[in-house]
C-alpha cells in the first residue's frame, strides 16, 4: 500500500518539522473535500493552494511553514518514518499521534 503524507497529517496530533515540534497546525478541509470528490469521481486532482499551515515557537521566535496540496502530495518518505518535503534543500516532517494515560478507577 502506498503512503501518503496527507493521511498521516489528517492522523496526527502534533508534527515535528526540522527537529522542532509543532502543536499548531491547521489544514485546509475545504481544499481536502474537494480532491476526495475527485478521487471518488476518478478524476485527477492537483492544486497550488496551501492545504497545511504549521506554527511553532523557536526560543522567542515564532516560524510559521506552509506547504500546498501539490507539494504535500509530493513528498518522500524516509526510512526513519519522516517526509522530505518541498523543494532543496526541503524540510523533513515527522507526524506523531497524542498519548494519554488511562486512570484506573
Amino acid at each position: 500500500m502506498t503512503r501518503y503524507l496527507l493521511d498521516e497529517l489528517e492522523q496526527a496530533d502534533m508534527l515535528e518539522i526540522d527537529g522542532l515540534h509543532a502543536w499548531s497546525f491547521i489544514l485546509d478541509e475545504a481544499l481536502l473535500d474537494r480532491a476526495e470528490a475527485a478521487a471518488e469521481a476518478g478524476e485527477p486532482f492537483a492544486s497550488d493552494e496551501t492545504v497545511v499551515e504549521i506554527e511553532c515557537v523557536d526560543g522567542r521566535q515564532k516560524r510559521r511553514w506552509t506547504f500546498s496540496y501539490n507539494a504535500v502530495m509530493e513528498a518522500c518518505p524516509e526510512a526513519d518514518g519522516s517526509w522530505l518535503l518541498g523543494p532543496e534543500p526541503g524540510h523533513r516532517l515527522r507526524c506523531h499521534a497524542a498519548f494519554s494515560a488511562e486512570g484506573d478507577a
